[in-house]
């Protein structure tokens, strides 16, 4: 992605290198990241497996006092807060172009925990966005990861599609879409609310696409497949099938890697957050 020079949001709050306080949470590291995919991915597997490797996990220290920065580590933080800067200018002109008003959310960066209005987080939990303060929080540690031990492409664009998708989350929060599905989700079996989530997530996806749509000017030549490797890793079946060795699609919360891909596409050649339904289309 050609990013360098541009704008950089100042919606952007860097807690890497805090210190600590002393106070655990448990689920740091790549054994925390195991459990957090089996407690949502792995069904009955998970129940068994996840107090085994809490055992082994000595937890992640909740941040407190702010070090300065090396500059490798400014380096690395500039590229996703040039692509937050570029969500906020593209939903802003998208929700303009629907007579709506885009609300810009946050981003914060930190290293292996973090406290937010969802309560407290480690890197185990992967990028995630919180409805309780609006804002996107991002351990850079997890993309090493999602190419190392989940066979993601890598690239500078994979973040991208990552900060792009939870992004969507934002604006399905501004469009009242989450809110609906929770409302949707109650008095269903649990495998009739992990549809509801899985469609969330895919519209997310889609989002994520359209986005990239408006910001091809931008593009370098290898992006979109290094977008759909990303969806590739992240599908519930080919996480189910490298953790446990099979699949439950019942179990499945945000969708195969094919339909990942296919929505992500989708919002990408489409461009109209207007073909984006995926309620009705996945049931």
């Amino acid at each position: 992605m050609k990013w360098k020079g541009r704008r950089q949001s100042d919606n952007v709050e860097d807690r890497r290198g805090m210190s600590s306080s002393g106070k655990k949470i448990i689920g740091g590291g790549i054994i925390g990241l195991i459990i957090l995919l089996l407690n949502v991915f792995g069904g009955e597997n998970a129940q068994m497996i996840t107090p085994i490797l809490e055992q082994m996990n000595q937890g992640q220290s909740v941040p407190t006092e702010q070090r300065e920065l090396t500059q490798e580590e400014i380096e690395l933080g500039a590229f996703p807060k040039t692509v937050f800067a570029d969500t906020e200018d593209i939903w802003k002109k998208i929700f303009t172009e629907n007579n709506m008003q885009y609300t810009e959310p946050g981003m914060v960066l930190f290293t292996g925990a973090v406290e937010t209005a969802c309560g407290g987080a480690s890197s185990a939990s992967g990028p995630f966005y919180c409805p309780g303060d609006q804002k996107v929080y991002m351990d850079l540690d997890f993309f090493k990861e999602l190419q190392t031990k989940f066979g993601a492409k890598g690239g500078d664009f994979a973040i991208a599609y990552v900060i792009a998708h939870e992004v969507g989350h934002h604006v399905q929060t501004l469009l009242g879409t989450s809110a609906k599905m929770r409302q949707m989700q109650e008095g269903k079996s649990q495998a009739e609310a992990n549809k509801l989530s899985v469609a969330l997530e895919l519209q997310a996806d889609f989002y994520a696409g359209v986005w990239t749509k408006y910001n091809q000017k931008y593009l370098d030549i290898d992006d979109i497949d290094e977008a759909l490797s990303a969806a590739q890793a992240v599908g519930d079946d080919a996480i189910q099938s490298r953790m446990q060795g099979h699949v439950v699609p019942e179990s499945f919360t945000h969708g195969t890697s094919e339909q990942r891909k296919y929505w992500f596409l989708k919002g990408y050649k489409t461009g109209d957050i207007k073909q984006g339904n995926t309620f009705d289309e996945i049931r």
